[in-house]
C-alpha cells in the first residue's frame, strides 16, 4: 500500500483548522477507505447548538448513519485520526477555496464551490453553488438579484441540486484532479444544466470543452447566443439527434437529463463507447419495457393494475441499465435526484468508470436471468452494447 504523504496531509489539516477559526468552513468529505472496515464515508458540517458551535460529523456505514458532534478544538484531531487509519482522500469546502488531499499526491486547491458565508444555525438554509450565476438570469430562471422568477422556483432548485450532485460525483470519479474536461450534454433543451455544468468547472479553473446537443434549431440558436454574450469559452450548442450525434473520440463526462424513453439508452451507449469516465442521466418516459415485458406469474396479481405495471417497468428499465453499465466496467448508482414535490422526473442514474472492472461474466448471467424472469427478449441498451 502506498504510504500517505505527511506534508500534504499536514497542510490539509492546517487549512481545516484555519477554516474553523475564521468561519469560512462549509463542509468536509472523507472517502476512499484504506481497509474493509464498516465505515464508508465521513461528512462534516458546522452547526450551532445550545452550547455553541460544533462540527457535526456523519459517519456513514453500510446500513446506518451515526452522528457525532465535536468541539472546534478537537475536530481537526478527529479528522487526522481518520486520515491516518481509515481514508485515503479528503475534500474541504470553504468560502475562500476548496482543498483536496489524496494519499500520495500533493494538496490540490481550486476555486470555492460555495461563495456565501456559512450560517451556523442547526436548521440553516443551504449554501448554493450557483449563487450569482449570470446564466440563470439570461435563461430567465432568476431575477438580477438572484431570486427565482415567478414560476421558476422548482427549476432553480433543480439546477442547484444538480450542481451539488455533480460536485460529489466528480470528486469521487477519475475526473477529480483533471485540469481539462471534455463533456457532452445529450438533449440539452434550453441549456439550464449544460450552462450549470460548464459554470461548475470554470469556477474550479478547469478547462472545459462542453457541447450541448439539441434537436430544436431555435433552442440551439438561443443558447449559443447566450453563451457568446456571457463569454462562455468552451461552450457550444449544436443541432442533432441523440442517437445520431458523433461524440468526440475521447469523452470525459456525458450528461443526458430527461431524454425520452430509449433516447436515454442511446446516450448511455454513446458515452460507454466513447470511454466516458462519468455518465449522468435522468431517465424519463419508460415506454419500451412497459410495452414488452410479461409479468412473471408470482407478480401477475400485483401487476394487473396498470399504474403498478408502469412503475414496475420503470424500475426494471433503470435496474437493467445499471446492471449493463456494471458489465461494462462502471460503478452504477440509482437515486432520487430531487424531491417529487419539484419535478416528477426525479430519478438519477450515474456511472463512474472503475479502476478494476467487476466480473463481467457473472453480471451477464444475472442480466440474462432478470430479463428471462420478466419475459424480455431484448432491451435497447443491452442491444446497443451487445450484451
Amino acid at each position: 500500500m502506498q504510504k500517505p504523504n505527511p506534508d500534504s496531509r499536514a497542510r490539509f489539516l492546517e487549512k481545516l483548522r484555519a477554516s474553523l477559526t475564521d468561519n469560512t468552513f462549509i463542509k468536509l468529505t472523507l472517502s476512499r477507505r484504506r481497509n474493509e472496515g464498516i465505515l464508508r464515508n465521513v461528512y462534516g458540517r458546522m452547526v450551532e447548538l445550545k452550547g455553541g458551535r460544533v462540527v457535526s460529523f456523519t459517519l456513514r456505514e453500510a446500513t446506518r448513519d451515526i452522528t457525532r458532534n465535536e468541539p472546534f478544538d478537537s475536530a481537526a484531531y478527529k479528522v487526522e485520526g481518520w486520515l491516518t487509519t481509515d481514508f485515503q482522500e479528503a475534500h474541504l469546502f470553504t468560502t475562500s477555496g476548496d482543498w483536496r488531499w489524496k494519499q500520495g499526491s500533493t494538496l490540490k486547491a481550486t476555486q470555492p464551490t460555495f461563495i456565501d458565508a456559512q450560517p451556523t444555525s442547526h436548521d440553516r438554509p443551504k449554501v448554493r453553488a450557483t449563487t450569482g450565476a449570470q446564466f440563470l438570469t439570461k435563461l430567465g430562471v432568476t431575477a438580477a438579484d438572484g431570486t427565482a422568477r415567478a414560476g421558476m422556483t422548482d427549476k432553480l432548485r433543480q439546477v442547484e441540486r444538480f450542481v451539488e450532485l455533480l460536485g460529489h460525483l466528480v470528486a469521487d470519479s477519475p475526473l477529480a484532479a483533471s485540469p481539462t474536461i471534455t463533456a457532452c450534454d445529450m438533449g440539452a433543451g434550453k441549456g439550464y444544466l449544460t450552462f450549470a455544468a460548464h459554470d461548475f468547472f470554470r469556477r474550479r479553473d478547469v478547462k472545459i470543452a462542453m457541447t450541448g446537443v439539441e434537436l430544436r434549431a431555435d433552442l440551439v440558436a438561443q443558447t449559443n447566443a447566450i453563451a457568446t454574450e456571457l463569454g462562455c469559452d468552451g461552450l457550444r450548442f449544436v443541432e442533432g439527434e441523440i442517437g445520431a450525434f458523433a461524440l468526440p473520440a475521447k469523452l470525459d463526462l456525458l450528461l443526458a437529463l430527461h431524454a425520452c424513453d430509449t433516447a436515454t439508452d442511446d446516450a448511455i451507449a454513446a458515452g460507454v463507447q466513447a470511454g466516458a469516465a462519468l455518465i449522468v442521466v435522468a431517465p424519463c418516459c419508460h415506454k419500451e419495457v412497459r410495452r414488452t415485458f410479461t409479468p412473471p406469474p408470482v407478480l401477475a396479481e400485483v401487476l394487473r393494475h396498470g399504474i403498478l405495471a408502469e412503475r414496475q417497468a420503470e424500475i426494471l428499465t433503470d435496474g437493467l441499465r445499471a446492471l449493463i453499465l456494471e458489465i461494462h466496467g462502471y460503478e452504477a448508482k440509482v437515486f432520487e435526484f430531487i424531491s417529487s414535490e419539484h419535478t416528477a422526473k426525479n430519478l438519477m442514474l450515474t456511472a463512474t468508470k472503475r479502476a478494476i472492472p467487476a466480473n463481467a461474466d457473472a453480471l451477464k448471467a444475472r442480466l440474462a436471468e432478470t430479463m428471462a424472469f420478466f419475459g424480455l427478449a431484448e432491451q435497447r441498451l443491452a442491444k446497443l452494447l451487445g450484451v
